[in-house]
């Protein structure tokens, strides 16, 4: 498989990242996703793109679990970090209130914050939902349409058919990991069911959610385990499966319609 996508964070790079980006090249895949949760994490995804320009793209943000210590000077370096020519898209973004470890109310507000700041720099959004399904979709689908073919990415998608469909018409992407292939994953597996051609994305959420889950290894390769999952689901093929979701990631960084 020639053309597949990675959300993948770079905290599962470590001494041998040379050999686990060879191996993610000799197994096709063509473009990796890098995200921040931080500013820390955000600078030091730039770096590894700009030295790695061949395979990887960046994100910058801050998740919601790390928004109530983002100091003032922090989101002001942020801000800066969003206009860098390596920054494909603003995330990891969103709310989580399933271990809330940042206040409600703080994560709406740093929501809302970027959003702002990506509508500023006209880039993507990587919206992470986790038991804020209403709030999530009712925050993006208010947002003024910037005219971007595509407007973002819900990343490793939890919710069911019904929402998938909305927010794949209003311009998201839906990316699935590899919990779209437990039995139990009932919402996301009826969604990949739903959605048209072209509207989804695959990835690894790594270094969680890896085969043999905690403490496994996920690498980039496990996106064609989700890709071999998804095929299932919809009746197809891999191959068929990876070229669609390759060509939605061009079009998720290139605001463009293919």
């Amino acid at each position: 498989m020639t053309d597949s996508h990675c959300h993948l964070q770079h905290a599962a790079f470590d001494a041998d990242r040379a050999a686990v980006l060879e191996r993610a090249r000799a197994a096709g895949i063509e473009r990796i996703l890098v995200p921040g949760w931080d500013l820390a994490s955000s600078e030091a995804a730039i770096s590894l793109v700009l030295d790695h320009r061949d395979l990887l793209d960046a994100a910058v943000g801050v998740h919601p679990h790390h928004v109530a210590v983002a100091t003032t000077e922090e989101w002001r370096r942020l801000a800066e970090l969003a206009a860098h020519p390596a920054v494909g898209a603003i995330g990891e973004i969103g709310l989580d209130f399933f271990r809330n470890l940042s206040p409600p109310a703080v994560q709406r507000e740093a929501f809302e914050r970027q959003l702002d700041l990506a509508a500023s720099v006209g880039k993507p959004v990587l919206i992470h939902d986790r038991d804020a399904h209403e709030e999530v979709t009712a925050a993006l689908l208010a947002r003024p349409h910037s005219g971007r073919a595509v407007r973002g990415v819900l990343h490793c998608f939890s919710g069911d058919a019904s929402m998938a469909l909305r927010l794949a018409d209003a311009g998201y992407l839906i990316s699935f990991a590899l919990p779209v292939s437990f039995s139990s994953a009932h919402g996301p597996r009826a969604a990949v069911q739903a959605l048209r051609d072209g509207t989804f994305l695959v990835e690894t959420d790594a270094p969680w959610l890896a085969p043999g889950g905690g403490g496994a290894r996920n690498e980039p390769t496990t996106v064609l385990r989700v890709a071999t999952e998804l095929a299932r689901l919809r009746a197809t093929t891999p191959q068929v499966v990876t070229r669609q979701a390759g060509s939605a990631y061009r079009r998720l960084l290139a605001g463009r319609v293919a």
